[in-house]
């Protein structure tokens, strides 16, 4: 790994949640590479400890620890045994959360004549599915927050940075819970930041625009590799036409977490989406 920007974080413990995942591994590398001791934190504790292997053998310090981000219990665990064998926690990377089919649609639009075919449509979408991914996304921001926030209060260059998506700016079709509940993340950001002004820990969150992950894949390609039609649309409504990459987050990231670059920096959301926020499609 390369990195363009790579600010001083020597000293610093820094722990990141949904840490195995394919974007926030990339996140936990990059802050490892600048010097950070990295908690990763997944539900899959064999994943985590895949990552934090990858840290260790690029000469960085790393530990993985099992968490259920939903569970304040589960988080009280995994934040004792950040501080027994790193330390208080300097920068909490709010990276878990994603959608589940239960709560998505089959279709973009509600047509006539859907109740009487086999289509998921908004109406079979019960309270519980879209609870799970309310929980997964928004109270897993939250619980990690009261958790790891406490290490940080009066201590100079702590940092916290949320995971938002395009989604939070103009609600994608098919997915509403994923996208009201982005939504709530980038509101939150914004209310954390403002509440904890006054005792020095900055608060923002990046929002990537479309990466092909694993999280995504069945929605973005057929099965035998060719691109689905909503990949079309994507790509159509991204004015730079591709799909980003992992490390195209970096540079946002780091400069984020730099205390010294982003000093003056709290309570924004920084949109990494090839211009698609930007374009109305005409």
């Amino acid at each position: 790994m390369n990195l363009c920007y790579k600010p001083n974080l020597e000293g610093k413990v820094a722990v990141v949640t949904g840490g195995a995942g394919v974007l926030c591994s990339e996140f936990a590398k990059a802050m490892a590479l600048c010097g950070a001791k990295v908690a990763i934190l997944g539900r899959t504790l064999s994943k985590a400890e895949a990552v934090a292997e990858e840290i260790k053998a690029m000469g960085g310090e790393a530990i993985a620890v099992s968490v259920d981000v939903t569970n304040a219990e589960s988080v009280k665990t995994a934040h004792e045994e950040v501080l027994a064998k790193l330390g208080p926690c300097d920068i909490l990377i709010n990276g878990a959360g994603g959608n589940n089919p239960r709560a998505t649609t089959d279709k973009e639009y509600f047509e006539m004549g859907d109740l009487d075919e086999e289509t998921k449509t908004f109406f079979d979408m019960s309270s519980e599915d879209v609870e799970y991914v309310f929980n997964l996304n928004f109270s897993g921001t939250l619980i990690p927050t009261q958790a790891f926030a406490k290490d940080m209060i009066g201590r100079e260059g702590c940092t916290i940075l949320n995971v938002s998506s395009m989604n939070a700016y103009t609600p994608l079709t098919k997915i509403p819970a994923y996208s009201g509940a982005k939504a709530a993340i980038s509101n939150f950001t914004q209310w954390l930041a403002v509440h904890f002004s006054k005792v020095g820990i900055r608060v923002n969150a990046i929002a990537p625009g479309f990466f092909s992950t694993e999280q995504n894949k069945k929605l973005l390609w057929n099965e035998d590799g060719t691109p689905t039609a909503r990949t079309g649309k994507i790509l159509a409504a991204t004015p730079m036409g591709r799909f980003g990459t992992p490390e195209e987050l970096l540079g946002a990231l780091l400069f984020l977490v730099d205390e010294k670059a982003a000093s003056f920096v709290t309570g924004i959301v920084i949109p990494v989406d090839g211009g698609f926020s930007a374009y109305s499609g005409v």
